[in-house]
Formats: C-alpha cells, sequence, structure tokens
C-alpha cells in the first residue's frame, strides 16, 4: 500500500553539509519525492509539531532545536517521500531516536549525538505512522506544494485569488 512520510533534515544536518548524504540513503528506499523545500521553522510551527511532547521537561529545548536556536542554522529541509511502505522503509533507515542506540549504519547512528545537556541531535524526522504523518504533512505543506493528492482539499477565494487549502 501506498503511504506519504514527512521527512525533516534538521538544523544540525544542514549545518553538518549532511543533506546529500542522508537524501543518497533515503534514495535507498526507491520511494518517490512528492514535496521538497528548504523552510524556516516559526515557534507556532514547531510547537504544532511536536505538541505530542509537550508535558515533557525537555519540550522547550527541542523546540529551540528544531528552530535551529542551538546551530545557527534557522531552517529545515521538509521532504515528503511516497510509495509503497514508506513509514516503514524510512523509519528503519533513520534508526532509534537516541542515536546511542541507532544501529551505526542507520542514519541517526552515522550522524547523531547526544549534547552535554542531554538534547538529542539526530539529524532527521521521520513521521511515526499514517495518522501522524498526515498531520505533519498538513502543518509543512499547502495541497498546491505536492505533487500528488494525498487528502480531501478544499478551494477558497481570498481576495479574488484562488488557492488549495486542506479540507
Amino acid at each position: 500500500m501506498n503511504q506519504a512520510v514527512l521527512i525533516l533534515i534538521k538544523p544540525d544536518g544542514l549545518k553538518k553539509s549532511l543533506t546529500g548524504n542522508i537524501l543518497t540513503r533515503l534514495s535507498e528506499t526507491k520511494l518517490e519525492i512528492i514535496a521538497a523545500k528548504i523552510a524556516r521553522v516559526p515557534r507556532e510551527l514547531a510547537e504544532e509539531h511536536y505538541k505530542h511532547l509537550k508535558d515533557k521537561p525537555f519540550f522547550g529545548e527541542i523546540i529551540k532545536y528544531l528552530q535551529g536556536e542551538l546551530h545557527d542554522r534557522k531552517k529545515v529541509m521538509a521532504l515528503v517521500y511516497w510509495g509503497k511502505d514508506a513509514i516503514k522503509k524510512c523509519r528503519d533507515l533513520a534508526g532509534a531516536t537516541n542515536p546511542e542506540e541507532a544501529d551505526p549504519t542507520s542514519i541517526r547512528g552515522s550522524y547523531g549525538r547526544i549534547t552535554t545537556s542531554g538534547v538529542y541531535e539526530n539529524v532527521i524526522h521521520v513521521s511515526s505512522n499514517e495518522d501522524e504523518a498526515a498531520r505533519e504533512i498538513k502543518l509543512w505543506f499547502n495541497p498546491d506544494e505536492l505533487i500528488v493528492d494525498l487528502y480531501p482539499q478544499k478551494e477558497i477565494v481570498r481576495k479574488e485569488h484562488k488557492e488549495k487549502n486542506w479540507a
């Protein structure tokens, strides 16, 4: 079954110039990239992205991390991969969230680290399941930015300008 998955190459991955290496590794999945962009991460987007971690003691640090405040790279590369078993394939390649527990051949095992303050710098985010993938893709992309119509849409008119928006 075809699935979509959100991939974020986080600010530490960009700062360490790992984008090419990570994309090369992801190409092993034989999935199709259906959306890609470099994006700044406003606080509201970071908080909404990680809202499931809001009650964790490290929430503030993970927000600063995603916003690039810890690496002087205030951007991420956001991608949507699409194809058969996309979530499992990408999560397997990414490895465990904790870089020290990740298989050394995985992306996080190869390039991640834990800072002295305990922040997981794991260079990549991969949606955990189909519901999260849909929620995250809708956060990071507008319908017109995807080359596959993944989810129901509606057209809205604003000041005589027509655009697609999520239904």
